[in-house]
């Protein structure tokens, strides 16, 4: 009996493994998709706390979701080539 547990506990961590990667995954591809748009509202952020003008940043951010929005808009799974025809 104490094997069987013993399976049914690497199956746990099994799943719990595969279910941190998938959110990997998602999580990269959100970041690739909006990582420019994060890094300018983090910037307007801090130089608006810091009690500077933000705005160059704010409008920066604003152009990087415009940008990524249309990106988005256009690809589907029959456009996806990763970066395979990045060089071309």
């Amino acid at each position: 009996m104490p094997f069987r547990h013993q399976s049914q506990r690497g199956q746990g961590m099994s799943e719990y493994v595969i279910v941190v990667a998938l959110v990997a995954v998602a999580a990269i591809a959100v970041y690739q998709s909006f990582g420019q748009v994060v890094r300018s509202q983090t910037a307007a952020m801090a130089r608006e706390l810091a009690g500077e003008d933000g705005a160059r940043q704010s409008r920066a951010a604003r152009s990087a979701a415009e940008t990524a929005a249309s990106q988005t808009s256009s690809k589907t799974l029959k456009s996806f080539t990763g970066n395979a025809g990045a060089g071309k």
